[in-house]
């Protein structure tokens, strides 16, 4: 081996040496200089080893050229301890498989990358799990929950991670390989000698009988010999410092065959903590708290202003222990969809802490201290104290039945007098802690958040053999410095220092990192990170990207701002579905970002050619109805490849008469509500048919207003004062008719006036958005609401997409017209529409299955629960596929994008296709899903306003024309 001098020396030799991949690239490094905590280390390089002798080279080549090493799995840690100024290791990316599975023994063997799900996944078969399981579990790995001795909502039952760990292989900073279980074979040179000098220290110093008590070394006493000499178990819980776990033997548990859930109603939080240490004899799974503040919506739970979530093996148990509890109300689940329901509002608590009730982001530091659970009570309430005295806001919760409490709060990490009280408030937390006889952390490790405290927590004699500990194992200190022992300041290295003080950089620190984005959970309705599932690369996950904005930003690593290749090539599979916005946990809205960095990265430049084609879409499609080109267009389109589009993709076809030319040139008026049409106009709903007006002569026809309505024969008592408008989007007007002609026949059968802008060009600017051509956004929604005019009710807009734009981008974009934030709010879905204004219609009964897209804005902005009741009502039953079409407007059409596109339908959409019956109806609201389903799987997919337009009666809401083309 060789000296190493320089970090391009260091990477040639690491490529040298090693069978994984080596980057010391910028967009490499970007992507590990954060975790899910405060704070911001830059490294050299990045190694994704393939194997434990690819680690062992690595920690050989960096102890030779005195370069730190830093192990990391999910990047989910909260206290900074998964960054690094050395080379990173990047175990998830080849070092993450389930090596066996042993069920007579109840053990498995795994590499440190294994995502803890995906073991759980593997030994359900068998009845098994593994019992820690944090929050973090579908994407956490076993490497990072051995690194901070994990626990979860389960370790009442089933202890932390180092309860669970049998053996491990380990590799130490130089290459030396150790393989520890009980017992000392294995253990390093002079562990032994040490613990033989310090047995009273390790009887006395560290805190008796408190299974929460993570900080520090604070395992060291598994090392004495009347608790067996467990060097696996003193290992964990060491996070990154000592060496490298490159395999561990775990311990499984026997899963519960029919759990049940009590959830326990008190007056208040400090009774809820007051109760929970009770509970602890009865012997249950969990026991997790939260108070009023955190809950949304109440309903489902028992009467109260806080709740333990008590999880127990079977009811029984449950119903025995709320008779002993003394709660003022309590409820009983055996049903595992209510105890899933229920839980979700455990969960949603999560999130809702990470902003204040004004909407202030909360910020994790102090995330997990714990006490003793009969202190928990008088805890909590010195601890809201001490906030309040310190001007601070944050909303505790977490496991009251072990003591340890998780709060995000709203400090102020960008001033200097909002760091010197972090700092203050710090020091005066870790001894009310203390006081009590908790743990600075009880779950999430003390990284550099609190490694600076652990003096107030040990007395020196401890701190001196948490010293000599690390030494004995690290001796050049190269394992993962500045935690633990001899640790950075706690306000430093802050990763707000580095940014602008620009609304958009406020936006980009948004992302805290716990990396829900790289969740590979399939099913249910979660949508983000489409791209990510695809590919599997963080830096096409949404924290990725928001990481290399946030370097963008920064400017140390990504040194060309606006026109970075490395952020424009991360941004460029992203789909846009805005899936973050709803899902993250922060509400990080990366489409939003998106358009942003091509605005400028673009800015002044010849844009791609998709820009222009795609982008502006609502000008080509104007151009070619106006020429009435539509059968030529369309032609070529079968024909010829357009440049700068997917050779991949057919063009859609272009209709022959666009739905606003349909409606103006129509003869008949179109027929509105009658004597009964409110809550017996559908089928079944008891009322007669509507009679027809009569038809209004072409000469007698007066020039067409700026909203062109449709006359009825009277309103219905349900019906809106004003008419409905019903948006002519560019997608349903060039594309798509059909859909608005049905949706029009379903309005009149439902009593409703129909009105449509016709005296110019109405458009939601979503294609000018969605490229980042957001000067052209602007001047398109200003014409828009000049063309538009007030308008007095309801908007409806059938494409989700154009309603998301109206709802979310019109106000982002003119925040200062009034007039935006009037449509924004008078926008509505289809099924929104008809159950807010016409709430006594009966729709037509179709009685058969559905399968088919959610489109992935209308999850992510405008919600489905309304079209969800409608399709009850209307007997269509099955669930529609959560995730990303992957067409995503132009994305799929756009070049390079057709095998990510493909990737994202087969995660759920076609999969459910080739399931579906051959009675099953193909239901798709938004235009980009129905392309999508279409091209790929050969059904034709519709609107819900065909589906219940076909099944209307002749004389419901007849069509008043038929099809011209």
């Amino acid at each position: 081996m060789w000296p190493v001098t320089s970090p391009g020396e260091l990477e040639r030799t690491l490529r040298a040496e090693l069978r994984g991949e080596v980057d010391f690239g910028a967009a490499a490094r970007a992507l590990v200089t954060m975790d899910a905590s405060n704070y911001r280390r830059v490294p050299v390089g990045v190694v994704a080893p393939r194997d434990a002798e690819d680690v062992a080279a690595v920690l050989r080549v960096c102890a030779d050229a005195g370069v730190p090493v830093v192990p990391r799995g999910g990047g989910t840690s909260i206290a900074g301890q998964a960054t690094g100024t050395g080379v990173v290791l990047d175990l998830t990316r080849h070092m993450n498989a389930l090596v066996s599975v042993d069920p007579a023994a109840r053990t498995a063997v795994v590499q440190p990358g294994l995502v803890l799900d995906r073991l759980r996944e593997a030994v359900r078969p068998y009845g098994l799990t593994f019992g820690p399981d944090p929050s973090t579990h579908s994407r956490c790995t076993l490497g990072g929950m051995i690194g901070n001795n994990a626990c979860g909502a389960h370790s009442v039952a089933w202890g932390t991670t180092a309860d669970n760990v049998a053996e491990l292989a380990v590799t130490a900073y130089g290459g030396a390989e150790y393989r520890l279980a009980e017992g000392w074979a294995g253990a390093p040179a002079g562990l032994r000698e040490l613990v033989a000098g310090n047995l009273a220290v390790l009887r006395t110093g560290l805190g008796e009988g408190f299974p929460r008590r993570i900080s520090g070394y604070g395992g060291l006493d598994a090392l004495l010999p009347e608790r067996g000499t467990r060097l696996a178990r003193a290992f964990c819980g060491s996070e990154g410092t000592l060496g490298v776990v490159t395999e561990a033997v775990v311990r499984l548990v026997e899963l519960p065959a029919a759990p049940a859930l009590a959830v326990l109603g008190y007056p208040d939080e400090s009774a809820a903590a007051d109760a929970a240490a009770g509970l602890l004899p009865y012997g249950p799974l969990t026991v997790e708290g939260m108070a009023q503040d955190l809950v949304r919506d109440t309903a489902g739970l028992p009467r109260g202003g806080a709740w333990l979530f008590v999880e127990t093996r079977d009811e029984g148990a449950a119903r025995s222990l709320v008779r002993a509890a003394d709660a003022l109300d309590a409820v009983v689940v055996a049903d595992p969809a209510a105890q899933r329901a229920l839980w979700r509002i455990r969960e949603d608590a999560a999130g809702t802490a990470t902003r204040t009730p004004d909407g202030r982001m909360a910020w994790p530091g102090w995330e997990d201290c714990a006490v003793p659970p009969a202190r928990l009570g008088s805890y909590l309430r010195e601890f809201r104290a001490l906030l309040a005295g310190h001007g601070l806001r944050g909303t505790p919760y977490g496991h009251f039945g072990e003591g340890c409490v998780h709060v995000r709060i709203d400090f102020d990490l960008v001033s200097a007098a909002g760091v010197a009280r972090y700092r203050s408030f710090s020091s005066d937390l870790a001894d009310l802690v203390v006081a009590h006889g908790g743990s600075l952390s009880g779950e999430h490790g003390d990284g550099q958040a609190r490694a600076e405290l652990l003096p107030r927590m040990y007395p020196p004699e401890v701190m001196s053999l948490f010293h000599a500990y690390k030494d004995l194992w690290d001796p050049a200190g190269g394992m993962n410095p500045g935690m633990l022992v001899r640790p950075a300041r706690l306000d430093e290295n802050l990763r707000f220092a580095v940014l602008p003080a620009t609304p958009f950089a406020e936006e980009v620190a948004r992302c805290v990192g716990v990396a829900k984005c790289r969740s590979r959970e399939t099913g249910g309705t979660a949508v983000m990170c489409p791209s990510y599932r695809a590919t599997g690369e963080e830096r096409h996950s949404t924290r990725g990207r928001a990481r290399l904005l946030h370097e963008m930003l920064a400017g140390e690593i990504v040194r060309d701002g606006w026109r970075s290749a490395e952020v424009a090539e991360a941004l460029d599979l992203c789909l846009g579905c805005k899936g973050c916005r709803s899902d993250c946990p922060v509400g990080v809205d990366m489409a939003t970002y998106k358009s942003e960095f091509l605005h400028h990265h673009w800015r002044g430049r010849l844009r791609p050619p998709s820009h222009y084609l795609l982008g502006g879409l609502p000008t080509w499609l104007r151009l070619i109805a106006r020429l009435r080109a539509a059968r030529l267009v369309n032609l070529a389109g079968r024909f010829l490849p357009v440049p700068g589009l997917a050779r991949e993709r057919t063009l859609p076809e272009v209709a022959g008469v666009p739905f606003t030319r349909w409606w103006r040139d129509r003869r008949t008026p179109l027929p509105g509500a009658g004597a009964g049409a409110g809550a017996g106009a559908g089928r079944g709903g008891g009322g007669g048919p509507t009679p027809a007006p009569e038809a209004v002569p072409a000469s007698d026809a007066s020039p067409a207003p700026a909203s062109d309505a449709a006359p009825t024969s009277g309103p219905a008592p349900t019906a809106p004062l004003a008419p409905v408008t019903l948006w002519p989007d560019t997608f349903t007007d060039h594309l798509a008719p059909s859909t608005a002609r049905a949706a029009t026949r379903v309005l009149a059968a439902a009593g409703l006036t129909v009105t449509v802008p016709t005296a110019g060009p109405v458009c939601c600017a979503l294609t000018y958005v969605s490229t980042g051509r957001l000067t052209r956004a602007r001047r398109v929604l200003r014409r828009t609401l000049d063309t538009l005019g007030d308008v007095e009710g309801p908007v409806l807009v059938l494409e989700p997409s154009c309603a998301a734009a109206l709802r979310t981008d019109l106000p982002a974009l003119l925040p200062d017209d009034p007039r935006a934030h009037r449509l924004a709010a008078a926008v509505r879905t289809f099924a929104e529409t008809l159950e807010q204004y016409a709430p006594h219609w009966t729709p037509p009964r179709l009685d058969r299955p559905v399968a088919g897209q959610t489109h992935c804005h209308q999850h992510a902005v405008l919600g489905d629960a309304a079209d969800r009741r409608l399709r009850d009502r209307a007997g269509l039953t099955g669930e529609l596929s959560g995730g990303c079409c992957g067409l995503a407007g132009n994305f799929g059409f756009e070049p390079g994008h057709h095998a990510v596109s493909v990737a994202c339908a087969e995660e759920q959409l076609l999969p459910s296709l080739r399931s579906a019956g051959p009675d099953t109806a193909v239901l798709a609201d938004g235009y980009s899903c129905r392309t999508q389903i279409a091209q790929l799987s050969g059904h034709r997919a519709r609107h819900l306003a065909e589906l219940l337009a076909e099944a209307l009666a002749p004389d419901e809401g007849p069509d008043p024309d038929p099809d011209p083309m």
